[in-house]
C-alpha cells in the first residue's frame, strides 16, 4: 500500500498563509484593520494577484449642492464627483532565522514551527512601528526628519485637524510657536477628548467615524503612555469609569485597558514618542492621534511568504520571512488639481502636555 503525502510545495503554501494570519490577528492594531473603507486602517492586497509596485487609495467626495424641487429643471445642473487619489508604494521587507542541528537536536520541533513565533514576532512588531510612524508622519515624511519648512506647510494644510492642546495656542503657519505655547499644565482631559471630537466632525472634509453594529459611531484616540496616564488619572474619567462600567476586573480603573469617552475609544501605544520639551519653559509634548475611517493605508503587493536554506554541508538550516508592502497616513488633496493642498484624510493630530 502507498500512502498519500502532500507535496512540499502545498505544506510550504499552507504555512504561510497561517502564519500571515496569525501575524495580523495578533497585531495591536488588528481589530481596526480593514479592507472596507470603513476601516481605520484599510488594508489593500490588490498587488497580489497582479505586477505593480503602487496600490493607490481612491476618494469620492460628498455631494454639495443643493437639491432642485419643484418643476425646475435638473439637466444642466449636475454636480461632478469630486475624485482624489493617494498612491502607496510597497517595498520588500525580510528577515531571516538560522537554526543548527545542535539547536534542533534540544528540542522536539521542526525548523520552520522553531522560528514561526520569532519571525511572527518580529513581522508584528515592525508593522507597528511602521503604522505608528505613518501616524506622525507629516505629508509622508517620517516626524523627525522633517523640516521645519515641511512641518509649517502641514501646520497650515491642517489648521482643522491640528489641536494643540488648546485652539489659543495655535499659530498659523509656525508649528514650533504652536508647539512652544503648550504649558506643561496643559495635560489630557475629557473636555480636550471632547475639542478634538468636534473639531473632527468641523472639519473640512470631515473626518468620518467608523460605524459598527447598530449604526453606532465611533473614533479612535491613540495616546503617548504620559497622555493616557494624566486623561486615566482625572476626576472626570475616574467617575465614568465607576458608573458606565461594571466593578469587575474588566473596569479600565483594574485592568489598565482602553477607554471610553464621548463617543471616543482611546487607547495607549506606549511605541508612540514624545515630541520633546519643546512646550512653554521646556514643557515635555506628546501626541495623540484621533482617528476615523481611512487613517492609515496599508498596501500588500505579497503576502508573507518564507523560503529555506541549508548550508555547512546542511548543518545550518535558515528560515525567512518576506513581505512586500507599504504603510502610510492617507491624505487626499483639497486644492483644484487632484493631489493639490493635501490633508491628512482621517486624523486629527493633538499635541499636549505630558511630564515624564
Amino acid at each position: 500500500m502507498t500512502a498519500t503525502t502532500i507535496p512540499t510545495a502545498l505544506r510550504v503554501k499552507q504555512w504561510d498563509d497561517q502564519f500571515f494570519s496569525d501575524y495580523i490577528r495578533a497585531s495591536r492594531f488588528n481589530k481596526y484593520m480593514g479592507p472596507s473603507e470603513n476601516a481605520v486602517i484599510h488594508t489593500k492586497q490588490n498587488l497580489t494577484k497582479k505586477k505593480g509596485d503602487t496600490i493607490v487609495f481612491g476618494l469620492v467626495n460628498e455631494l454639495n449642492n443643493a437639491p432642485t424641487t419643484g418643476s425646475a429643471v435638473l439637466e444642466g445642473f449636475e454636480e461632478a464627483l469630486g475624485l482624489r487619489s493617494h498612491p502607496i508604494s510597497v517595498d520588500a521587507l525580510r528577515h531571516a532565522v538560522v537554526l543548527t542541528e545542535l539547536e534542533e537536536q534540544a528540542g522536539p520541533m521542526d525548523l520552520r514551527n522553531a522560528a514561526k513565533t520569532r519571525l511572527k514576532t518580529w513581522a508584528m512588531k515592525h508593522l507597528r512601528d511602521d503604522i505608528v510612524a505613518a501616524l506622525g508622519s507629516v505629508d509622508g515624511v517620517a516626524y523627525s526628519a522633517a523640516t521645519a519648512t515641511q512641518k509649517n506647510t502641514w501646520n497650515t494644510n491642517n489648521a482643522d485637524r491640528l489641536l494643540y492642546a488648546t485652539p489659543a495656542h495655535y499659530t498659523a503657519g509656525d508649528h514650533a510657536a504652536s508647539l512652544a505655547a503648550i504649558a506643561a499644565t496643559d495635560t489630557l482631559t475629557p473636555d480636550m477628548v471632547s475639542r478634538a471630537k468636534r473639531m473632527a466632525l468641523a472639519a473640512s472634509p470631515a473626518i468620518r467615524p467608523v460605524t459598527v453594529k447598530d449604526d453606532e459611531e465611533w473614533l479612535v484616540l491613540f495616546c503617548h503612555g504620559n497622555a493616557f496616564r494624566d486623561l486615566k488619572a482625572t476626576t472626570g474619567m475616574m467617575q465614568a469609569n465607576r458608573e458606565a462600567w461594571g466593578r469587575g476586573q474588566d473596569n479600565p480603573l483594574f485592568s489598565g485597558g482602553d477607554l471610553v469617552w464621548d463617543g471616543v475609544v482611546i487607547k495607549e501605544v506606549p511605541e508612540i514618542a514624545a515630541v520633546g520639551a519643546v512646550g512653554t519653559a521646556g514643557a515635555l509634548v506628546v501626541p495623540a492621534y484621533l482617528c476615523g475611517a481611512q487613517a492609515v493605508g496599508v498596501a500588500w503587493a505579497q503576502r508573507t511568504r518564507t523560503v529555506t536554506q541549508d548550508t555547512d554541508y546542511q548543518f545550518r538550516h535558515g528560515v525567512a520571512v518576506q513581505e512586500i508592502r507599504g504603510v502610510q497616513k492617507l491624505r487626499f488633496g483639497t486644492g483644484a488639481a487632484d493631489t493639490d493642498v493635501p490633508k491628512d484624510h482621517g486624523v486629527l493630530t493633538l499635541f499636549c502636555a505630558g511630564a515624564a
